[in-house]
């Protein structure tokens, strides 16, 4: 052990991650013994973490430096939780088993609002107090990054000592180097940790909470020679099971704009060469999943997707299609890597608030794609759509049940519904929320009207979306609150109770800079 002393550890808890271990396939930790022990974390459990193309990325480039081991350390599940408070067995790393707190530096990945709880939860079970001011030199450096980076991290930022903002394979080369040739300054000399945080609040790419203050720096951006993310560890034990995990391309090219990953995000879609693609799938994985916020849009996928499935005999999953981008031959090559059923994006309830959210997918766009899924003789068409954005009315809901009620007649439908939430670095930053009331009308309305006619409504329902933007426009203060809401249980009601005090939006003293203009519209006014 690098720091404390031995602590109890439950047998079944312990043979349990052995046993999750030994079925995974993959080199996973690579250096046992290095200068410089990272745990990296993730507060959702396993089978959530490991569906993680950005998680895994980073474990893969860590284990990569000679002087660096990183181990993961994932929050339990609930039944799990419960055995390790009952025995008193602190969260331990899957690949040897250790108390996760034991290393130099603690890793979290963080994708959703939402986590907090799980983050909350990791360091209850590492022993180690939340709040990065309530911690010292002596406790290992907290270093926190992830998809929320790329919106709003200011919620999650207390819990940290250092926050990677953005793309983070250049960021942690720049943090391991120093850290490897100064373990101490992760932890054991406060001297050398100040001069760390001192250091790093003037690179790029870099949040240093206790210096920035409520201000963010812009996010990082990742070379392009560091591309592709892949995976490099499957398992049997989770949602995208035994898949290998890589992105053809990162970004997008569009302008929607509701999205964080819109064309004004880190330069826009960045393409990786169908050759490599092909020269880092495995030829012992049965499977491949292709993740990007624009998959379907580089203009060699089906070259790719020809490759994996007619040449190499792949199941493959492809995130983000767009209905505009679908043919016979797209969807003839999904519908034999396995595909049975197809999802795509309509993203707003009519015509008008589409063209207004400069989201460019027309009715016949996704017509074409019900055809296309009855030919292959696929279960059902899932359509995600946002409602309740600005500007829209019961007549804008109702297109949008007489449209499902179309597409019916075609090939079954699923709604995945998802309640608007405004996030920063988007147009829409500053664009109302309607309110959890208003959601609630919203969801019932669309339920009544199309349940009976057997369309499926699934998705977060009204108070997941209004704690949800409490947090996405949330500051430092809401980490407290996201401490009360897990002490007391975690659920939604809980975060409603302990987000009761606090304003409904922080206006970061940079706000105008995290608001990027729209193609085609004006903004909203920044809130006062």
């Amino acid at each position: 052990m690098l720091y404390g002393v031995a602590l109890r550890m439950d047998r079944r808890i312990v043979q349990a991650l052995r046993d999750r271990l030994a079925r995974e396939v993959g080199p996973g930790t690579r250096v046992k013994h290095a200068p410089l022990a990272m745990t990296l974390c993730y507060p959702s459990p396993y089978h959530v973490a490991m569906s993680s193309l950005g998680y895994l990325q980073i474990h893969r480039l860590a284990n990569q430096r000679p002087g660096t081991t990183c181990e993961r350390a994932i929050l339990p599940e609930p039944e799990l939780i419960e055995a390790h408070v009952r025995t008193r067995t602190p969260l331990l790393t899957l690949e040897s088993q250790r108390p996760a707190a034991d290393a130099h530096l603690i890793g979290i990945s963080h994708a959703y609002e939402l986590e907090l709880t799980g983050i909350v939860q990791l360091f209850d079970l590492m022993g180690l107090a939340p709040l990065a001011r309530d911690r010292g030199p002596a406790d290992p450096l907290v270093v926190l990054g992830g998809p929320i980076t790329f919106s709003n991290p200011l919620p999650s930022a207390p819990f940290a000592d250092v926050v990677v903002l953005g793309e983070g394979e250049a960021s942690l080369q720049v943090l391991l180097q120093y850290l490897e040739e100064r373990p101490e300054a992760a932890r054991g000399d406060a001297a050398a940790r100040k001069a760390l945080l001192e250091t790093l609040a003037d690179v790029p790419g870099f949040f240093v909470p206790r210096m920035h203050g409520e201000r963010l720096p812009p996010i990082g951006q990742a070379p392009d020679a560091m591309l592709p993310a892949v995976s490099e560890i499957r398992t049997p034990d989770t949602e995208l099971s035994d898949m290998v995990l890589i992105e053809p391309e990162r970004g997008c090219h569009r302008g929607c704009t509701f999205c964080v990953m819109r064309r004004t995000t880190n330069g826009g879609m960045r393409l990786v060469s169908p050759e490599t693609v092909r020269d880092l799938v495995p030829d012992d994985t049965p499977k491949v999943g292709l993740v990007g916020a624009a998959v379907t849009d580089h203009p060699r996928i089906k070259t790719i997707l020809s490759d994996l499935v007619d040449r190499r005999g792949k199941r493959i999953g492809v995130s983000s299609l767009r209905a505009d981008r679908l043919d016979e031959e797209f969807v003839g090559l999904l519908a034999r890597g396995g595909y049975r059923s197809m999802t795509v994006a309509l993203d707003a309830a009519s015509v008008r608030l589409r063209d207004s959210i400069e989201k460019g997918i027309k009715d016949r766009h996704i017509e074409r794609a019900a055809a296309l899924a009855r030919g292959e003789q696929m279960r059902h068409l899932k359509l995600y759509v946002i409602v309740n954005l600005p500007g829209e009315t019961e007549a804008d809901l109702e297109e949008l049940v007489q449209f499902g009620l179309h597409l019916k007649k075609t090939v079954p439908v699923v709604l995945g519904v998802s309640p608007f939430v405004p996030k920063f670095h988007t147009p829409l930053a500053a664009a109302p929320f309607a309110g959890e009331q208003a959601v609630a009308k919203s969801i019932k309305l669309l339920q009544k009207r199309l349940a009976h006619a057997g369309v499926q409504l699934r998705g977060p329902g009204a108070r997941e979306a209004y704690v949800e933007y409490r947090l996405a426009q949330g500051g430092f203060q809401h980490a407290e609150a996201a401490i009360a809401a897990a002490r007391a249980g975690g659920s939604l009601a809980d975060y409603k109770r302990a987000l009761a005090d606090l304003p409904d939006r922080v206006v970061p003293a940079n706000l105008s800079e995290l608001i990027p203009a729209p193609t085609r519209r004006r903004n909203h006014p920044t809130p006062a």
